[in-house]
């Protein structure tokens, strides 16, 4: 009991001289317009569009031809009254299931393709980034850096995007547009 009572007035006098010991310098960082405004991260978004913008035409080249036979298929199935389809039409049905198919894992390839990418990207940023952070707080004299949109309210001395997207844009002037490579997507 006499040693609980000693480490408790220990703890009331230590603690408070810790807490007084080390203030917190804040700094804010808007992480949005960091990854909106970075050189990299224009020139990748723009290529990153492109890719997805050829996926959209792909997808709308496929499904064209596909609905049109679907209809026609659909029309002949009609006109059987229930009846089943003779060896020719069951052909052309089994034909056309098999290009749906194969459409639908080439759009799922380039999807994945493209997730890839963008995943790919957000690494590479990231990897150049988590020292940016503790570059700027160094250099700021701060301990605490917190994104702006983690904060209620916050003075305009305390953002240090600027220097952030300064020191990013010095460190990292373009990424490399491609999926991530094996090993990366392997651990995530």
């Amino acid at each position: 009991m006499k040693n609980l009572l000693i480490l408790t007035a220990a703890a009331a006098v230590v603690l408070p001289a810790a807490a007084q010991a080390a203030p917190a310098n804040i700094v804010v960082v808007d992480r949005e317009r960091v990854y909106g405004e970075c050189t990299a991260c224009r020139a990748a978004q723009t290529q990153l569009q492109t890719q997805a913008t050829a996926l959209q035409s792909r997808q709308a080249a496929l499904a064209a031809p596909l609905k049109t036979e679907g209809q026609s298929l659909q029309t002949a199935v009609d006109a059987l009254k229930g009846a089943q389809p003779g060896p020719a039409l069951q052909a052309r049905i089994t034909a056309f299931q098999t290009r749906q198919q194969t459409g639908a894992q080439e759009l799922q390839r380039m999807q994945q393709s493209l997730q890839s990418s963008q995943a790919n990207v957000v690494r590479q940023i990231d990897a150049k980034l988590d020292p940016i952070y503790s570059q700027v707080m160094a250099q700021k004299g701060a301990n605490l850096a917190l994104d702006v949109n983690a904060t209620l309210a916050h003075g305009t001395a305390l953002d240090v995007t600027n220097d952030v997207l300064a020191a990013l844009n010095a460190a990292l002037p373009s990424v490399s547009v491609t999926p991530a490579p094996a090993a990366a997507t392997q651990g995530r």
